[in-house]
């Protein structure tokens, strides 16, 4: 069977619709995405934590000298736009005026307003497009329009589009370059799961994306594209979708194959691991500091997580205020009571038998039981926080005038910085977090990837275009 794709006008340009997704913290880079664009297709560079490069183009080392977290913090939005930029000159060089070139931010990341204008700035004739997704990014059309160029929101229903579109979008129609379907059960990274969703009851994406176009309809954007992202492998199993009235112009986004190319800074220490994914290693969990679901693969960094969570009871300052916590549990340097359920205290007993002898208090008046190694780490990294998001369960940080959210520490969680620097870097990526989609299964059963062949940036997109 013959394949056709045809193209669909992105960022004012008629574009092969394949899109390289963002992936941020240092592996969506200028090479990758300048590659993609020279190609022919759209490349997204992250500006999520993007990498500063020295002279040599080799990676200057993220070293905060703050003393506290406001300070750290104003030094990660100035390493956040020295990056961006860095990033986005490597990959339009490489493009050399070929293909599109975007720029993407979470819109819930420390200071991701600021990068933005730091960015923008000074990329002018570098950059057609943002995409933005993590939150509900109200102010993204203004930015974008500010700077003359187009603007890609990521959604995951109808309704989400319509609050964005009649409090904001409206304003600015014409720098709406398309909106991203980021179906929450299949993309990785961070998921949009609304309150009403289980993320154990994965929903068919077409009836959503149906409701999307519906709803863009109603306010005049039938031209207008929807990029799909999450869970795109083979372009062949989306015929019914192309040149379908229901779902209208239509672009896919690849985030998770072009982890294995030749250009992929993670190439080497990610290689072997997803070569070797079965279906099902690829987990959607809550362990993420941004209070979003999120799908990464499952090894023993997440593997520690659900340990710890499983490793929790609840307590109370004062037994009389419930019947059945009677039992006294003293805790801490200050030795300090609370007390437990019988079945509470039999299982914290256990667990320091074992080994977990360190109680730590999470906001929600229960303890989780850790390794006192694991405790002294926990502490550390919120100790170190550098206010990487704009709120932050794990450490309490908030970008306000506070800042604080003013909840407790989260110990249930992990610092992601931290984490996602490591596992981009190098440092061995089962003790790391891996983001990734959750056909990364398809790696190992797909026939381009025989006998470990990792492509070029060129051949994958050249593959994809075949239907393949």
């Amino acid at each position: 069977m013959s394949f056709n794709l045809e193209s669909v006008k992105v960022s004012g340009k008629e574009m092969m619709p394949i899109l390289e997704g963002g992936k941020g913290v240092g592996v969506s880079t200028g090479l990758t995405s300048g590659e993609w664009a020279k190609a022919g297709g759209i490349g997204t560079v992250s500006a999520v934590n993007a990498s500063r490069l020295d002279e040599d183009g080799k990676i200057i080392p993220v070293e905060y000298k703050g003393r506290n977290r406001n300070e750290r913090f104003r030094e990660l939005v100035q390493f956040g736009i020295e990056g961006g930029l860095t990033q986005l000159r490597q990959a339009h060089d490489i493009a050399n005026g070929n293909g599109r070139l975007h720029v993407n931010v979470l819109w819930e990341m420390g200071g991701a307003q600021e990068i933005l204008h730091g960015i923008l700035k000074e990329a002018k004739g570098i950059v057609n497009g943002i995409t933005c997704g993590a939150g509900m990014p109200f102010k993204l059309a203004e930015i974008a329009s500010q700077y003359g160029v187009y603007y890609y929101p990521i959604v995951s229903s109808g309704r989400a589009f319509r609050a964005l579109w009649l409090r904001s979008y409206r304003k600015a129609p014409d720098f709406l370059g398309a909106v991203v379907y980021e179906d929450p059960w299949l993309a990785g990274g961070h998921n949009g799961l609304s309150n009403t969703e289980r993320f154990d009851h994965p929903e068919d994406p077409y009836p959503r994306v149906k409701e999307l176009r519906a709803t863009m309809n109603k306010f005049g954007l039938e031209n207008t594209p929807i990029i799909m992202a999450g869970g795109v492998w083979y372009l062949r199993d989306w015929t019914d979708w192309m040149n379908n009235p229901e779902i209208g112009p239509l672009v896919f986004q690849f985030g998770t194959r072009p982890l294995l190319t030749q250009e992929s800074p993670v190439r080497d220490s990610w290689g072997d691991t997803l070569l070797g994914l079965k279906e099902g290693d690829v987990a959607l969990n809550p362990f993420s500091p941004t209070g979003f679901y999120s799908s990464a693969v499952r090894n023993t960094f997440l593997d520690e997580l659900y340990a710890r969570t499983e490793r929790q009871i609840s307590f109370t300052d004062h037994h009389e205020a419930a019947d059945d916590h009677t039992e006294s549990f003293k805790f801490g340097p200050r030795n300090r009571e609370v007390f437990l359920t019988a079945h509470g205290k039999e299982s914290a007993e256990k667990w320091m038998a074992q080994g977990f002898t360190k109680a730590l208090v999470t906001p929600d008046s229960t303890f989780v039981f850790v390794a006192e190694e694991k405790a002294a780490e926990i502490r550390k990294d919120q100790l170190d926080c550098m206010g990487c998001l704009s709120q932050c369960k794990f450490s309490n940080w908030a970008d306000n005038e506070k800042g604080t959210t003013g909840r407790k520490a989260d110990p249930r969680s992990y610092c992601i910085q931290k984490t996602l620097l490591n596992s981009a870097y190098g440092e061995a990526p089962e003790h790391n977090l891996m983001f990734s989609g959750h056909a990364a299964y398809k790696f190992a059963q797909d026939p381009f990837y025989n006998d470990g062949f990792i492509p070029t940036v060129k051949q994958l997109v050249e593959r994809i275009a075949t239907g393949d």
